[in-house]
């Protein structure tokens, strides 16, 4: 009898071992081949697979060269640092080619034609790439994650939080946010004198927490603090992934990286649940609150009509962590480099502080006079496409479909890279490389060859829901520093613009401050 139960034993084994060689064989070595097979004969080359690792290796090794590149302020082409990969291999097999993402098929699309086609798509088959659980920890499964249906019932309950006049409404908050970080500036100006020298991305970083905290929240930034900075570290965390291999069931193993993000995730989400416990043990006297997080709450309160679209508290949370992060980290970066260009384009410094002067005078900027800058729109929009702040989105192929002509196999990842897409001599002509907000003088749709050609905010139906008030915020805050202040790049500044999911000065953005006051 024992003797039969270790050959059933041992049949059961060598059944499994058989199984999972072959799926191993499959997955790693027949799938690819006959993808890139499939792919060549539609004329879609590319870096050759290499078992495992893919693509990867080479992308390492390209990136580790450009890490130690440091750019000439007038240089804004920092793809070599960013995006090496795309750089080579581009000019070697067209817009559109096969690279390997360990054994996942990815297609680079930098054709604005197929961009287009993917990100306007209203069918679903196009969804977004959540290959990487450190992501999702980071963002959490809210607006800018979820698919389908799941997006089109969180979208309902959070895009009225987004419309123009309550984003007017917010001017005022954004303002005085604005105004607090200033006079601080200007008593280290009465202190230190004239001149001073600040650290301007972490100042900024700052303000933005504490505008979203304000208008998403209805709190300040030193009680969202340690939210933000727990975040930040979640955000380190997840882009040192992006280059890993996720291995199925790796993410759940007590690892040093999973234990401290499991620590971290835990934190944030206990945190943003006593901030609602908070707005619901006050809602009786205060109500919900006219907010973002006020809306989400109406939204899943018992005594709501069952016909409205309803969320569950873990989904109320992870659309707090979306908005906590994306809410301040594009805008603090946008602001950053807007800076950091008007510093370095004094003659559009004073175009800008004219303009503010002529439309603004020295009163808070409204809602109103914000619509009448022209110019400082047509800078921010020249520095997102420059400097967007996300350099790369990705799309999955929901099913075998036809893209342009070309046969993808479902699960293939779309690659679209924004930052390579924006320097492109074809699409924006053959000053793509320079700085010159004048391509904007006829708007988004004429700057460039091809009128969805400025992807900052994406594109499509699953454009940033954000992008109102991330520009809204930036002209306010913009107008109100040109009225006080002047300011020129400190020669400490390093310009390497680096990428930890999006794009930041690496060794931070120190700024020479005046005031204006006589």
């Amino acid at each position: 009898m024992g003797g039969s139960a270790w050959m059933v034993a041992a049949a059961v084994a060598a059944a499994v071992v058989s199984w999972v060689f072959n799926a191993v064989v499959v997955s790693l070595v027949w799938r690819p081949r006959a993808v890139a097979r499939r792919l060549r004969a539609q004329g879609v080359g590319g870096p050759g697979y290499r078992f495992f690792s893919g693509s990867l290796g080479e992308i390492k090794r390209l990136r580790d060269e450009g890490a130690g590149l440091v750019l000439d302020v007038s240089s804004h082409d920092f793809v070599p640092i960013v995006q090496p990969h795309f750089r080579k291999w581009i000019p070697l097999y067209g817009k559109t080619f096969l690279y390997w993402f360990g054994a996942r098929p990815t297609i680079c699309l930098a054709d604005v034609s197929m961009v287009r086609q993917v990100l306007s798509d209203r069918t679903g088959m196009y969804p977004k790439n959540l290959m990487n659980p450190y992501f999702a920890r980071l963002l959490g499964k809210g607006l800018v994650l979820t698919d389908g249906e799941e997006w089109k019932r969180h979208r309902k309950v959070v895009h009225p939080a987004f419309n123009m006049d309550k984003l007017k409404m917010m001017t005022a908050t954004m303002s005085d946010c604005a105004q607090s970080m200033m006079s601080e500036w200007e008593s280290e100006l009465r202190t230190k004198g004239d001149g001073v020298e600040i650290e301007l991305s972490r100042r900024v970083e700052e303000l933005t927490a504490d505008v979203i905290s304000h208008t998403a929240f209805g709190s300040s930034y030193l009680e969202g603090k340690q939210v933000f900075l727990a975040q930040r570290e979640l955000q380190f965390l997840a882009f040192s992934t992006f280059l890993a291999i996720q291995i199925p069931g790796f993410n759940h193993l007590p690892t040093k990286k999973n234990l401290k993000t499991w620590s971290l995730d835990k934190k944030v989400r206990n945190m943003l649940m006593d901030i609602i416990k908070s707005r619901l043990a006050n809602k009786d006297v205060e109500g919900y609150g006219n907010d973002l997080l006020g809306l989400m709450l109406e939204a899943c309160a018992p005594d709501h009509e069952e016909s409205q679209p309803q969320l569950s508290m873990d989904e109320i949370i992870d659309e707090c962590k979306t908005f906590f992060f994306a809410g301040h980290d594009t805008t603090s970066h946008l602001l950053t480099w807007t800076m950091f260009l008007l510093s370095t384009h004094p003659e559009w410094q004073e175009k800008l502080r004219e303009e503010v002067a002529t439309e603004c005078g020295d009163e808070v900027p409204t809602g109103d006079m914000l619509n009448k800058l022209k110019l400082v729109n047509m800078f921010l929009l020249e520095t997102l496409r420059l400097y967007g702040p996300v350099a790369l989105i990705q799309r999955r192929a929901g099913a075998d479909l036809e893209l342009s002509g070309i046969k993808v196999p479902e699960g293939t990842i779309l690659s679209i890279p924004i930052a390579t897409i924006h320097r492109s001599k074809e699409v924006w002509g053959m000053d793509a490389n320079e700085f010159k907000p004048e391509r904007f003088e006829n708007g988004v749709s004429k700057a460039a060859k091809h009128p969805n050609a400025l992807l900052s905010f994406s594109s499509g139906p699953r454009s940033c829901i954000g992008q109102n008030f991330a520009m809204i915020e930036a002209k306010a805050v913009i107008a109100m520093i040109l009225q006080k202040f002047s300011f020129t790049l400190s020669p400490k500044y390093v310009h390497t613009p680096t990428d930890v999911i999006t794009i930041r000065p690496k060794y931070g953005l120190p700024m020479i401050l005046k005031s204006l006051k006589v």
